[in-house]
């Protein structure tokens, strides 16, 4: 006998879907992040990290100056030596910031002694802002054109213009 065919047994057209919209997106999402990674720079202040070791450290010719920058609400003092003796300290000018330019000059006078040095340890010790925190690595960081010069000698007995104050920054006992 001869049945009526079922809707299940009925042969359907499948249809592709159309993937062109869908790869044109694809590549215009991607040529868009090529092109702005170009254009998107991304700065950074470079530091290191306090290393912490079990050997003991070379022995060295001469003491170090182990310069550290304590920054408070009210103040920033300055210490040298394993002893961190307090040689500076600078409180806040008439319009609530720190006065960085008798930093910048304690600054200049010791990298005048102690031409060879390049470290200081950061030490924040306040809830200080970023701005704050960039203008004072600024301060210690880079010698300007206005500043009087410094000059050195190399090894084989060559005058050399210092162009750094203490660039070499490192971060210590930072609290969260």
């Amino acid at each position: 006998m001869y049945r009526k065919p079922s809707r299940k047994h009925k042969s359907k057209n499948m249809t592709k879907p159309n993937l062109i919209p869908i790869l044109d997106s694809v590549f215009i999402f991607i040529f868009f992040l090529l092109m702005s990674a170009n254009f998107v720079k991304i700065f950074e202040i470079s530091s290191d990290v306090p290393i912490i070791s079990d050997q003991e450290p070379p022995k060295e010719k001469k003491d170090a100056l182990n310069l550290s920058l304590k920054i408070y609400a009210s103040s920033i003092t300055l210490h040298s030596g394993n002893n961190e003796r307090t040689i500076f300290k600078v409180g806040k000018d008439e319009n609530g910031d720190y006065d960085l330019y008798k930093l910048r000059e304690k600054l200049i006078q010791i990298k005048k002694s102690h031409s060879d040095e390049d470290t200081v340890i950061f030490m924040p010790k306040a809830d200080i802002d970023y701005e704050t925190l960039v203008k004072i690595m600024d301060t210690v960081r880079d010698l300007k054109d206005t500043d009087p010069e410094i000059w050195t000698k190399t090894k084989a007995g060559d005058d050399k213009k210092v162009t750094k104050l203490f660039n070499n920054i490192i971060f210590g006992d930072t609290q969260s």
